[in-house]
């Protein structure tokens, strides 16, 4: 009889629980919240400057591939060749653009790093998060998950 009240107090006690366990839990999509700060456009709009040629460049290059393709059929050997040498040239383009992106985002995430702990930091200490979650690790939820992103975004817009 002891244990099966011992049991029946233990179960009761963790559904009270659960409730106040649920507000211990937050989502946080950082990588938007980082896409969305100010220094992230501005690390965008220096990339677009840096690639801005070379992306019209590239779309000049896929509209004239566009109109040869439209007359594969009846190209000579020259016109056939010159296809080639574009396509070639629009493959580097885009090698060159890509890479360019790469070290842009790497830059700007080894720049964010510690910003970004930090920033973590004060939200689970202000919000008293026991289990954060990024949004698409979240399977289930009963309820919906109080969302710390936009607030993170806030707080790394002063960091950065």
């Amino acid at each position: 009889m002891r244990r099966l009240t011992a049991l029946l107090s233990l179960v009761l006690l963790a559904v009270l629980a659960l409730p106040a366990q649920a507000d211990d839990v937050a989502m946080l999509d950082w990588r938007r919240a980082l896409l969305q700060t100010d220094a992230a456009q501005r690390s965008m709009s220096e990339l677009e400057g840096q690639v801005g040629s070379q992306q019209q460049q590239a779309q000049a290059l896929e509209q004239e591939l566009s109109q040869l393709q439209q007359r594969a059929d009846s190209l000579s050997d020259s016109e056939r060749q010159e296809a080639n040498r574009k396509v070639a040239e629009l493959n580097r383009l885009a090698g060159e653009i890509m890479q360019a992106q790469q070290r842009s985002e790497q830059q700007f995430l080894q720049r964010a790093e510690p910003h970004l702990d930090r920033a973590v930091e004060q939200l689970i200490t202000r919000h008293s998060v026991k289990v954060l979650v990024e949004p698409q690790g979240v399977l289930h939820a009963e309820q919906q998950l109080q969302d710390l992103t936009s607030e993170l975004t806030q707080i790394l817009n002063t960091m950065l």
